[in-house]
């Protein structure tokens, strides 16, 4: 699968996902409101981090296995936060 066809079926899955309930609140939303954050593709396999422009923390991966031609869909919602400072002597 080449990586414009991967990246809508990934956008249409995402919406399908949030417009099927699985927000605490009403959602009703197009491919137009997913972004992709980061995409990779290896041999036959994609894998892609997905968000929307909801401000509710939640982010999808998304991997397809070209060897048995089937996608893996991972829902996740960003808890925590921190920034670490590092001494330099460290690096």
């Amino acid at each position: 699968m080449d990586n414009d066809k991967f990246v809508e079926l990934c956008k249409e899955k995402v919406v399908e996902y949030l417009d099927n309930g699985a927000l605490s609140i009403p959602s009703y939303i197009s491919t137009d409101y997913v972004y992709v954050v980061w995409l990779n593709r290896t041999l036959q396999n994609n894998k892609a981090l997905l968000s929307t422009t909801i401000s509710d923390g939640m982010y999808f991966e998304i991997t397809y296995n070209g060897d048995d031609n089937e996608m893996y869909f991972d829902a996740y919602k960003h808890t925590y936060n921190e920034a670490i400072k590092l001494d330099i002597d460290m690096l």
